[in-house]
């Protein structure tokens, strides 16, 4: 089963958590990180987590609480992360990646997208899940 869990303020990054929903079929947990369930998402054999950078290149808030809640039991978990960005480069998804090293996850795939993911960040998204 695949988990994917977003938040998304503008649209962009829930239009990569819906390519990743298509890649991944009906068997996949599909939830804002605002009502998701983080027992049913540590089941999951991959699970996907998707924020927008906000202020100074950070998660958006609900994503930062949920991740936090689940980030000590994420050690031997596959994780793909994505989101997207409107300034900068998208720095915030590699110091995520270093956070979910840290705790012992293993990083399948880093998908991001300035502003409206393009066909190219859709595909990589799908790619990334299947």
């Amino acid at each position: 089963m695949v988990a994917i869990v977003y938040a998304s303020t503008t649209g962009n990054t829930e239009a990569l958590a819906n390519a990743a929903k298509e890649a991944a079929g009906a068997d996949a947990y599909f939830s804002t990180a605002d009502s998701a369930d983080s027992a049913e998402v540590l089941k999951a054999d991959l699970i996907a987590l998707g924020s927008p950078a906000m202020g100074a290149e950070q998660l958006e808030d609900s994503m930062e609480s949920f991740y936090s809640s689940i980030e000590g039991s994420l050690s031997g978990k596959t994780v793909v992360l994505f989101g997207s960005y409107d300034w900068g480069d998208g720095a915030f998804l590699e110091d995520w990646k270093g956070r979910l090293e840290g705790a012992g996850a293993s990083v399948k795939a880093v998908v991001k997208a300035q502003l409206t993911p393009d066909d190219a960040a859709l595909s990589e998204m799908k790619a990334a899940i299947a």
